[in-house]
């Protein structure tokens, strides 16, 4: 059996699920599109090649290997896109819970399903479809629990909207002991520099204090100050809208010292040295223009 533990982003990983790009189907159309930014690259004729991002996947692989990480791929279902596994579920503490995710991509549930049954059912939490809630929007930070979300009245026709209220409050009663804190993100449909898709979009802890932040990511100043006052502005790597659009946040964390980052990502990677972490450079930017990025693209199940 699998006993699931995670409690923080950057507690040593010791299993995680990657997501996989092989046999990822065709082009989507512009009707397919999940978000803003895969629907600019189909539009310009720039949407990421299968072979690319299989590619940028198994660098990442190579990466967690050598950290001894043990890597856990979901079946592979033929013409179907199967980067993104943060999406379909995520781990609280030694609970996993399955996302309520597009109806379009329930089958990616199915691939991992292998998985699942290692877990003993009574640590498996399944919400009803009302509550709707993605791994992506879900951030652990020891005590807390931050959740990206969207209040606004058209949330039922916003795509880019994937995480309700309902969810929010779900996660509180499942864990009353935590400090379930939620967050407003910006929404667009049709602007990827004005979409915060998930909250790891535009925020994510590193190592034990800090923080990469995208302050025009939220709807409301106040929830970015909240997060400014808890971690120290000297903590925090605020960065710019472009760097939000190219998801500088979205990088993943192996050990408290050590940060899987896209290789271009300049500004950041010297930061983050800076700051005493290990690097670990790879690229990414293809896959990087579905509007996902290294976090989104795991889902880790064992962090002590």
């Amino acid at each position: 059996m699998l006993n699931l533990q995670v409690k923080n982003e950057s507690n040593r990983l010791h299993a995680v699920i990657l997501g996989i790009a092989n046999s990822n189907g065709p082009t989507p159309t512009a009707e397919e599109a999940y978000d803003p930014k895969s629907l600019e690259h189909i539009l310009a004729g720039t949407y990421p090649q299968e072979s690319d991002m299989v590619f940028e996947l198994n660098s990442f692989k190579d990466v967690l290997n050598r950290y001894g990480v043990e890597v856990y791929r979901p079946d592979l279902i033929e013409g179907l896109n199967q980067i993104f596994t943060r999406d379909i579920g995520f781990v609280i503490d030694d609970y996993f819970i399955k996302s309520n995710i597009l109806p379009d991509r329930a089958q990616e549930w199915e691939a991992i399903q292998y998985i699942i049954d290692q877990i003993a059912p009574d640590k498996l939490i399944t919400a009803p479809e009302e509550f709707h809630m993605e791994g992506g929007d879900v951030i652990l930070w020891n005590e807390y629990i931050f959740i990206g979300t969207y209040t606004g009245e058209d949330y039922a026709q916003i795509n880019t909207a994937r995480t309700n209220l309902a969810g929010v409050e779900f996660i509180k009663s499942k864990f009353p002991d935590r400090k379930v804190v939620s967050f407003d993100l910006i929404k667009s449909m049709t602007n990827a520099r004005a979409n915060a898709l998930h909250l790891d979009c535009c925020f994510q802890p590193v190592g034990a204090d800090k923080a990469i932040i995208y302050p025009g990511g939220f709807r409301n100043p106040a929830d970015y100050a909240f997060l400014r006052d808890l971690f120290g502005p000297e903590n925090l790597f605020e960065i710019t809208g472009d760097e939000m659009y190219e998801m500088f946040s979205n990088v993943f964390s192996i050990a408290p010292n050590v940060v899987v980052s896209e290789r271009n990502f300049t500004r950041l990677n010297n930061w983050l040295r800076e700051q005493n972490f290990i690097v670990e450079e790879i690229p990414y930017h293809e896959i990087g223009k579905q509007e996902g990025l290294l976090r989104c693209s795991t889902l880790p199940l064992i962090r002590k």
